[in-house]
């Protein structure tokens, strides 16, 4: 098959999951699509991106849309704690915006949002310029609160106590924190009370550090030092890893609470428990919604953490033709802050958009999926998936009674590794819907 029969077969597939999204398969479209109706996104993730690129496919092309991010380059927080662990380089979890320039005609825009004023319609830049538009797409990711720690801003700011939570530079200079570190001292990780962004990636990142210390510093150790009451996400399945793979490397506290942190000392201190000491201290702390939201106010619930929307639409309840995407919501029952849940959203807001531009009836009953893989070593994954559901009745999403699961418990070296080759399948295929 030529270069161009793939194109145009990919081009067909695309339109036909494009049209079933509108619930418009297999009929004909009449209605009259606005030519120059403008969609402005807000943030280049997991959300944003695939919103950016889903209006211009479910309108044929017809919708103008305007992406402003201020990355060059998509860098993955998914797959990113193999880079702690020395499986993967930066350049494995970084993409390109190009193909959706190149593919889809969404205009790219580097640069930062200043101000959103929801009244006028108009977003402003950063570096001067204001965008109008009909509909507005807010993905910012989140926030790290920083202050929710005493002594991280400013620990933060030197360099020597990390997040790494959004990955990029912290990701490589903990990784170089975790090189320098001599052998038999230890490692301590901070986990805040839920929700977070990415309910198993803590434990995710502790099980790929053990990899690597397992090889090359041995006589390590790993504390995880969790807010919250026990293990958020696929629980007895990372306790069996740590206790069968890396036994004696890794301890697990839960309830430890994390209050301030001294850089001198390379102290740790709790809501109760006693101060920890390590070597090498990662810090999460707690997480907001992101900073645009918050000036913009959109963040509405939870204190002013998180942004209340209207579930059928993920449009904002704090104003109107403004759509709020990803890890800035304020979740539904057991939906997780998640890069696969943020792609799943946005084809849901897509659709929406596309039909309250178009005057056609928004889909009644939306549905997501979500799936999280964890490696656990270079060769090693378990996961956790769900399939949501939007019940009218309660305005809100469930999760479908019987669907999704966790990776079995007897973790079977031939079912784990050939989960880590589903694992690597998923991101190139998430990474692909959502860029290219």
């Amino acid at each position: 098959m030529t270069t161009s029969n793939n194109l145009q077969r990919r081009q067909l597939l695309q339109s036909a999951a494009a049209l079933s999204l509108l619930g418009l398969a297999g009929c004909a479209t009449t209605a009259a699509i606005p030519s120059k109706a403008k969609v402005v996104v807000v943030g280049g993730g997991f959300g944003g991106a695939t919103a950016a690129k889903y209006v211009r496919l479910l309108s044929q092309y017809k919708i103008d849309v305007v992406l402003i991010e201020p990355n060059a380059s998509f860098v993955s927080c998914p797959i990113s704690n193999m880079v702690l662990g020395g499986h993967k380089q930066m350049a494995d979890i970084t993409s390109s915006y190009a193909g959706l320039g190149k593919n889809h005609g969404v205009t790219v825009v580097q640069d930062m949002v200043s101000s959103i004023d929801v009244a006028k319609k108009t977003v402003s830049l950063s570096r001067g310029g204001s965008i109008a538009y009909d509909k507005l797409v807010v993905s910012p990711g989140i926030d790290l609160m920083l202050g929710s720690i005493e002594g991280l801003a400013a620990a933060n700011a030197s360099g020597q106590i990390l997040h790494a939570w959004k990955a990029g530079a912290e990701t490589l200079a903990l990784r170089k924190q975790l090189e320098a570190m001599p052998d038999g001292v230890t490692f301590a990780l901070t986990i805040p009370v839920a929700p977070y962004r990415c309910p198993p990636g803590p434990y995710e990142r502790a099980s790929q550090i053990a990899s690597y210390f397992k090889v090359a510093k041995p006589k390590s150790k790993i504390l995880i030092l969790d807010g919250n009451a026990d293990v958020t996400s696929k629980g007895p399945l990372f306790k069996k890893v740590w206790a069968s793979q890396y036994a004696g490397m890794i301890e697990y506290r839960g309830d430890h609470k994390a209050t301030a942190v001294d850089a001198k000392t390379n102290t740790i201190k709790f809501e109760v428990q006693d101060d920890v000491k390590a070597n090498v201290i990662n810090a999460l702390p707690n997480m907001r919604a992101g900073l645009i939201a918050v000036q913009s106010g959109l963040s509405n619930m939870a204190n002013g953490r998180w942004c209340g929307v209207n579930y059928q639409t993920f449009e904002s309840t704090a104003a109107k033709d403004v759509h709020v995407l990803g890890d800035s919501i304020q979740i539904a029952p057991a939906m997780p802050k998640s890069g696969h849940m943020a792609n799943a959203q946005a084809k849901v807001a897509a659709a929406a958009i596309v039909a309250q531009l178009s005057g056609w009836d928004v889909n009644p009953n939306p549905m997501l999926t979500n799936t999280c893989y964890s490696m656990v070593d270079a060769k090693n994954c378990i996961h956790v998936a769900s399939v949501h559901e939007y019940v009218a009745a309660e305005k809100t999403f469930k999760t479908v009674a019987g669907s999704g699961g966790v990776s079995a418990i007897d973790l079977k070296p031939e079912v784990t590794m050939l989960e880590a080759a589903y694992a690597e399948s998923w991101a190139q295929n998430i990474w692909a819907d959502t860029l290219m």
